[in-house]
């Protein structure tokens, strides 16, 4: 399977600044999608959410955009749009060509160089990279530089980046995920209930702290912020905007399963959900495939994620 390039109709491009760890992530469909937005951290930052209110007049999005670089990175949105209306993607207006592409962001400034952000020209470079290939994973696009585990700062974090899986729920009906990890808490196996990457006892060991569980004793945070989780469902299933929004909101379930604590007040946790398709579901069922879907990105946004700038990771 290719992650969510698996729905037909999806493509994804990533570009990364190794040097100063940061990149963004397109997801532009064709055609266009039915979509769906779930905020529940409390450090979100977005652009164009509003227009994925079911009562907006808006009926599709033409693509999406994760970026690294706190709000500075919402620039990298306009970028993925210039890029499409280039391409005659979006609402006509007489001459005009407006295509509609929300997009979220996340903090990475403390692991790289914080004056150098996500741009314009990154996100259309981004855009322009998108293929139907299978999704690359790790320390790619918008998951350059992300990280978890940080109750006691970066020292004693552990890197982890872009995940991406598919659930098949019959031979027609798919339920992909692209999840970038970047979240204060500990990712988790839910099968099992152990840490796989977190915050760690000492900046040269392998052993983790367990921050929930240190919480709870009274431990006290190292710093004030910095964090979020971005994750995108899609399906080829065909979707009302009720209906995409309480997917985004199924998806989360995927995120509380593996990360802890999760969508805290330093986290700016947002799911987003993209219908390109014609085929009918079970919708209850749809929601279990989206949350197991983000929750083995989640998994493997980790194990694909390699050490950069000092950060450990487990590839």
């Amino acid at each position: 399977m290719k992650g969510l390039t698996d729905i037909p109709g999806i493509r994804v491009g990533h570009i990364s600044d190794y040097q100063a760890v940061t990149g963004c992530t397109a997801i532009l469909v064709d055609g266009g999608a039915v979509a769906g937005i779930d905020l529940r951290g409390s450090a979100t930052g977005s652009s164009e959410a509003d227009v994925l209110n079911p009562l907006h007049i808006t009926p599709l999005v033409h693509g999406l955009c994760l970026a690294g670089g706190s709000a500075f990175g919402l620039e990298a949105a306009s970028g993925v749009r210039n890029y499409l209306a280039s391409k005659g993607v979006g609402f006509k207006f007489g001459n005009a060509t407006v295509p509609i592409v929300p997009g979220s962001i996340l903090f990475d400034l403390g692991i790289g160089k914080a004056d150098v952000r996500p741009t314009r020209e990154m996100g259309q470079a981004a855009a322009a990279a998108a293929t139907t290939e299978t999704v690359s994973e790790g320390n790619v696009g918008a998951g350059t530089g992300c990280t978890v585990g940080k109750l006691k700062g970066m020292r004693q974090a552990m890197k982890a980046g872009i995940g991406s899986f598919t659930v098949k729920l019959n031979e027609k009906v798919l339920v992909s995920a692209l999840v970038a990890v970047n979240a204060f808490g500990d990712v988790i196996d839910s099968s099992n209930g152990k840490i796989v990457a977190g915050a760690r006892t000492a900046p040269d060991s392998k052993d983790f702290i367990n921050i929930t569980a240190a919480l709870l004793s009274g431990a006290r945070r190292a710093t004030p912020g910095g964090n979020t989780t971005l994750a995108v469902v899609a399906t080829n299933a065909k979707l009302t905007k009720p209906e995409a929004t309480k997917l985004a909101q199924f998806a989360q379930q995927g995120i509380v399963r593996n990360i802890s604590p999760v969508h805290t007040v330093v986290d700016g946790d947002t799911a987003y959900a993209l219908s390109v398709g014609t085929e009918t579901a079970d919708f209850v069922s749809l929601g279990v495939a989206a949350a197991e879907a983000v929750s083995q990105a989640i998994l493997r946004s980790v194990r694909t994620a390699r050490t950069l700038a000092g950060v450990p990771g487990l590839a």
